[in-house]
C-alpha cells in the first residue's frame, strides 16, 4: 500500500458512497484515462471483466473465432468461452516472449480464404513487456480486425513512448493484489472511443434502460467497481512511476547477481520499449546449468522462497484441448520452450535487497552443488 488508502476508504464511508458508483469510480476512469493518453475508462470489477466486455462491445458471439495469445494466464481467453466463441491461439515470438506476428499473419491468411476471419484479436503484454505493437496492428488493420490489448500486466509500461493498452480499439488493466499497483480486485477497460466505454458502462451495470421502472433490453452484467476500491485505486495510480522503477531495481540487483551463472538468461526487453517489470523472468538451459527448473523451483521452496514457472501455454490446458493453434514459424513452438525452461522471482515492489541477495544466494548454490558446475566456480568466472 502507498500509505494514503485509509484517506480515501474514510471518506467513501464519511459521504455513504461505498456502492459500485460515487465520486471514487468517476475520478479514477478519469485519472487513469489522462494518465495513459486515452478519451475514456471504464472501472470494473476485473481485468477478465473488462476483456468480456470488449468482446461483447464487438459483438463477438456463438461460434466467432478471436485470435488469443497462447502463452498468458486462462482469463485472456476464458470470456471468449463466455461469448460461446472460439479461440485459436497464436505462438509467441523469442524477442518480447509475446504473440508471434509471422504466426498471427499465417493465421490471418488462412482464415481470409476460408472466409472466416475473427471477430477480434487479444494480444497480451507478458510480465509487463509490450508486444510488437506495429507488426501485429499492422496484420489487424490490413484484414479489418479489432485488436484487443490484453495489458493486465503492462501498466506503466511503454512502446515508443505511448501507454501499454492505448495500441488497440479496447485496451485492459488489472488491478489483482498481485499486479503493479493494485484495489485487491479490480480492473479497467480503456478507449479512444467514448460512446464504446458509455456502452460498457451500461453492460456492466445489468443493462438497465432509462426508465422509472426495473427495465432490462439487454443481456448485462454485474461488473462495475465499488467506490470503495476506486479509491485504493487512486491512492495507488499516485505511485505508479515509483513502483515501475522499484520493479526495474529488483530486475537489475537480480541481473546483476545472476547473469553470467551458466544457462541463465532472462527475458529481453523490446528496443524503443520501457517495460514495468512487473515479474522478472528467465529461462534455463538445464545442459549448461545443469539443474532443472523442477529441481531449482525446489531449492527455492526448501529455503521458504516462492518462485513459479512461466504460464502454460493455453493450447496445451486440457480445457483447450480441441482449440487451433499456430507456431511461431515451422515446428519452432516458442511458448512451449519458454514454459519447459522458464522461472519468475518474487518480484515485489517492497521487497528488501536482503530478501534479492537470499534469491540470488540460493540460486548460486544450487548450481554450485551440480558437478558440472564445480569447475566454473572454482576457476572464478563469477564471483560467487
Amino acid at each position: 500500500m502507498s500509505g494514503r488508502e485509509q484517506e480515501y476508504i474514510n471518506e467513501a464511508f464519511a459521504t455513504n458512497w461505498i456502492a459500485p458508483l460515487g465520486p471514487n469510480v468517476d475520478a479514477f476512469e478519469k485519472e487513469i484515462a489522462e494518465k495513459v493518453g486515452v478519451k475514456d475508462a471504464a472501472a470494473v470489477s476485473s481485468g477478465t471483466a473488462a476483456i468480456h466486455l470488449a468482446l461483447s462491445l464487438l459483438d463477438v458471439t456463438k461460434d466467432d473465432y478471436v485470435f488469443c495469445s497462447t502463452f498468458t494466464f486462462v482469463a485472456s481467453a476464458n470470456p471468449i468461452l463466455y461469448q460461446g466463441a472460439i479461440p485459436v491461439f497464436i505462438d509467441s515470438e523469442p524477442e518480447s516472449w509475446n504473440m508471434s506476428p509471422q504466426a498471427l499473419e499465417r493465421a490471418m491468411q488462412e482464415a481470409s480464404l476460408a472466409g472466416r476471419l475473427p471477430k477480434a484479436v487479444i494480444v497480451v503484454n507478458l510480465y509487463g513487456q509490450s508486444s510488437k505493437m506495429d507488426e501485429l496492428l499492422g496484420i489487424c488493420d490490413a484484414y479489418d480486425v479489432p485488436m484487443i490489448e490484453d495489458a493486465a500486466e503492462s501498466l506503466g509500461t511503454t512502446y515508443k513512448g505511448k501507454a501499454s493498452g492505448t495500441f488497440g480499439k479496447f485496451g485492459i488493466y488489472s488491478f489483482n493484489g498481485n499486479k503493479i499497483i493494485t484495489t485487491s480486485g479490480g480492473g479497467m477497460l480503456i478507449s479512444n472511443d467514448a460512446k464504446a466505454i458509455q456502452r460498457a458502462r451500461f453492460l456492466a451495470s445489468q443493462a438497465r434502460d432509462q426508465a422509472p421502472h426495473y427495465q432490462h433490453s439487454t443481456v448485462g452484467f454485474n461488473y462495475r467497481m465499488s467506490n470503495l476500491l476506486a479509491g485504493v485505486g487512486r491512492t495507488q495510480l499516485q505511485v505508479l512511476d515509483d513502483r515501475v522503477s522499484a520493479r526495474r531495481s529488483i530486475y537489475e540487483i537480480y541481473k546483476q547477481g545472476l547473469l553470467n551463472l551458466p544457462g541463465i538468461s532472462f527475458m529481453p526487453e523490446l528496443e524503443e520499449t520501457r517495460m514495468n517489470r512487473w515479474l522478472t523472468t528467465l529461462t534455463i538451459n538445464e545442459q549448461e546449468a545443469g539443474v532443472t527448473v523442477k529441481e531449482l523451483l525446489a531449492a527455492l521452496h526448501h529455503e521458504n522462497i516462492e518462485a513459479r514457472p512461466v504460464w502454460k501455454p493455453l493450447h496445451m490446458q486440457p480445457l483447450f484441448k480441441e482449440a487451433s493453434y499456430y507456431p511461431h514459424e515451422g515446428n519452432e513452438h516458442v511458448a512451449e520452450q519458454l514454459f519447459s525452461t522458464g522461472i519468475c522471482l518474487p518480484s515485489g515492489s517492497n521487497l528488501t535487497d536482503d530478501d534479492q541477495q537470499r534469491v540470488i544466494r540460493c540460486v548460486k548454490d544450487t548450481l554450485r552443488k551440480n558437478d558440472r558446475n564445480k569447475r566454473y566456480f572454482i576457476l572464478g568466472k563469477h564471483e560467487v
